[in-house]
């Protein structure tokens, strides 16, 4: 960006944005109400809005979807995503009708937009905004337009200029941290009575799509009986874990337990897969980065697995496969997946280079007991 763009940038975000804020609040503000007015026998149609998250964020909030399903029966429960993980919103339980948002413009059509148009315009009753990350006034506006009588937000992140969070009637409390974000999701819907025992993230995968996956693996020709995935990546290089440490653990599981080592990475990070091939001594069983649904599928068929701190590590939870994730600068207090198949490790002073592979094969040791031992049994009588 070049320094006159820069300064043109500061100039809106520290004196237009606020002003033409404050303007619309003055125009559109919502009188709050509240939670203990809503007539919950009214609700028909709940429209959940997350559209301007990443995919982590987004699958730490489906718990938040469990928890309107079991206050809300018999109510018909829309999701507004972005399309990038559109597929995945699909296969989130309990979900009736999936609205996509599309954030690069050059990808809207007339078809597209009038398509969404006459989801928005469905009589909902009520719109549920998950701002907990961040706040997007994109969200709002979209759930402005869906004429719901109860618009549901957190008080977190007021846009600046503006009193409070507007385009909400029924506004929760914002709990102050420490607080995992699966908790800071259901927060929004707690004051409605709403919440789930079941804080776990959860896609299923169709009996088709774990097919495919296990063809892909049959393709690779994989006769172990223990598959150990490594997710290698990262979107962010501070959480990334050294490939040199991935290369260690795969040489430990394959040689204590006679594991087969599935490769994957994100795209862009095939210098990731080149680096770990040159740093072992066999060749690792690759896979090509693919959907997201396919990945799922593919971690799916793992018996566990090994992740940075990146959002496919919660696509990974969501289908229920044990895993392991490295984390450094994140607090994973706040980020990791919940359940009792899920471990993480934090490096030192926040550097995921600071965990060891012992460390990392210690967590695979106690998320697997006995099948660890099996394969080690079996691996001696070869």
């Amino acid at each position: 960006m070049t320094p006159q763009r820069r300064n043109l940038v500061s100039l809106i975000d520290r004196y237009l944005k606020p002003n033409v804020l404050r303007m619309l609040e003055r125009l559109f503000s919502k009188d709050t109400i509240s939670p203990r007015e809503v007539h919950h026998s009214e609700i028909r149609r709940i429209l959940v809005i997350r559209q301007h998250d990443q995919l982590g964020d987004f699958l730490l909030a489906t718990p938040v979807l469990r928890a309107l399903r079991e206050r809300y029966p018999d109510a018909r429960i829309g999701l507004l995503v972005r399309d990038y993980f559109a597929d995945v919103a699909s296969r989130v339980p309990g979900i009736d009708e999936v609205l996509v948002f599309r954030a690069n413009l050059l990808h809207w059509t007339f078809k597209r937009f009038t398509t969404l148009w006459d989801q928005l315009r469905k009589r909902w009753d009520m719109t549920v905004v998950l701002n907990t990350v961040s706040h997007s006034l994109t969200s709002d506006v979209l759930a402005y337009l869906s004429g719901a009588r109860y618009t549901v937000g957190s008080e977190a992140h007021v846009f600046p200029g503006c009193s409070r969070n507007f385009l909400y009637n029924v506004v929760a409390p914002l709990h102050r941290p420490p607080r995992h974000q699966t908790d800071r999701n259901l927060d929004i819907v707690r004051i409605l009575d709403a919440d789930t025992q079941d804080l776990s993230e959860e896609i299923r995968i169709s009996e088709n799509e774990q097919m495919s996956a296990r063809e892909r693996f049959s393709k690779a020709s994989l006769p172990a009986p223990l598959l150990i995935g490594m997710h290698i990546g990262a979107g962010k290089k501070p959480n990334r874990w050294p490939v040199k440490n991935f290369a260690r653990l795969a040489e430990e599981v394959r040689e204590k337990y006679g594991a087969e080592v599935i490769l994957f990475w994100g795209l862009a990070e095939g210098d990731l897969c080149r680096e770990f091939c040159r740093s072992v001594s066999f060749k690792p069983i690759t896979m090509e980065p693919s959907s997201l649904v396919q990945l799922a599928a593919c971690f799916s068929q793992c018996d566990a697995m090994v992740f940075n701190d990146t959002g496919v590590m919660h696509l990974a939870a969501a289908v229920g496969v044990p895993l392991v994730a490295i984390f450094g600068p994140t607090d994973p207090g706040e980020w990791m997946p919940i359940g009792k198949n899920c471990a993480s490790i934090r490096g030192e002073r926040g550097v995921t280079g600071n965990v060891s592979p012992e460390q990392v094969l210690r967590e695979l040791q106690n998320l697997l007991g006995e099948k660890l031992k099996r394969s080690a049994e079996n691996k001696s009588m070869v």
